[in-house]
């Protein structure tokens, strides 16, 4: 299930800022950068995530990657936030009727 969380917080920072560095993902998820590389290329071959790099030879400042998520990524984050929702509505259930007993 880690992973799975793990994927989807990237997606939904992807989401919200495609141009983010992976040093700025990483920052803002708490992620470790190799983490975070692994994590990215998980999603790229799983197809739910597309890499473009933009640079210029010359001037090595002006280089930088935008992550796309693809439609099955869009998907596939909503299957999981689905998931979670899911899951969410089972404990607060469960714990109603505990509280209840």
């Amino acid at each position: 299930m880690e992973n799975n969380q793990d994927h989807f917080e990237i997606l939904r920072k992807i989401k919200k800022k495609p141009e983010s560095s992976q040093r700025e993902l990483a920052k803002e998820l708490g992620f470790s950068l190799g983490k975070l590389n692994y994590c990215l290329k998980e999603l790229q071959k799983k197809g739910l995530v597309k890499i473009n790099n933009f640079s210029n030879k010359k001037n090595k400042l002006q280089y930088f990657k935008k992550y796309i998520l693809t439609p099955k990524g869009v998907k596939y984050r909503i299957d999981l936030t689905l998931k979670f929702m899911t899951n969410k509505m089972k404990e607060y259930d469960q714990l109603k009727k505990e509280i209840d007993r």
